[in-house]
């Protein structure tokens, strides 16, 4: 828990680094353009939470990870016609255990928890038909 938004920052931009030499040296769009797309779209969630820490607001980075993987997954399911229903409801279960987690841990506000969700969730959804 990093009680300061100032010290958010840091392990934010070092994550983004991380992913850009990922998705350019290990995860490229001609081997693995699933997970690439995926990649992509965790690196503008985490660009946008960077951005809005600049206007003193923050994001459950807790929650923008695990929606983002929900909805990847989803994506999957639908690409591959995959009807495997009880690691998608695992998941979804998943997401309320960590919402609930934040929020009785006093972590961070139900705003900032929708926050995390939509900024998890938005891009993946964006970037889900280019790979579909």
């Amino acid at each position: 828990m990093v009680p300061e938004i100032s010290e958010r920052k840091l392990p934010l931009v070092i994550q983004s680094f991380l992913i850009i030499i990922l998705v350019k040296q290990s995860i490229t769009l001609e081997r693995y353009s699933e997970l690439h797309f995926f990649m992509l779209g965790a690196l503008m969630s985490t660009l946008i939470a960077l951005i809005l820490l600049f206007f003193k607001s923050k994001a459950s980075l807790h929650m923008m990870g695990i929606t983002g993987l929900t909805l990847f997954y989803f994506g999957l399911s639908i690409a591959y016609q995959i009807q495997n229903i009880v690691l998608f409801a695992i998941l979804i279960f998943i997401t309320g255990l960590v919402a609930s987690s934040r929020l009785e841990m006093k972590a961070h506000t139900i705003k900032e928890i929708l926050v995390g969700m939509l900024l998890g969730g938005g891009p993946q959804l964006l970037l889900m038909p280019l790979w579909l």
